[in-house]
């Protein structure tokens, strides 16, 4: 699943996105680290990776595998 960063913390590495269908979701600053991106820049489109129980469990570049 796709969606638009509305919020990122660096220091916590954590932060909220826009689903395509307007839904906001946050994610975990373990989400994050397991992307290996630096930052994330508000606007920027992400993907979203979740378990089988559907905790984000990743935050990724659409382009990224």
């Amino acid at each position: 699943m796709q969606g638009t960063v509305a919020t990122f913390d660096g220091t916590t590495r954590t932060g909220t996105l826009l689903l395509d269908d307007g839904t906001e979701l946050s994610f975990p600053a373990p989400a994050f680290d397991a992307s290996g991106l630096r930052l994330l820049r508000l606007g920027q489109r992400v993907r979203v990776e979740r378990d089988a129980a559907g905790e984000i469990v990743r935050v990724t570049l659409p382009t990224m595998d």
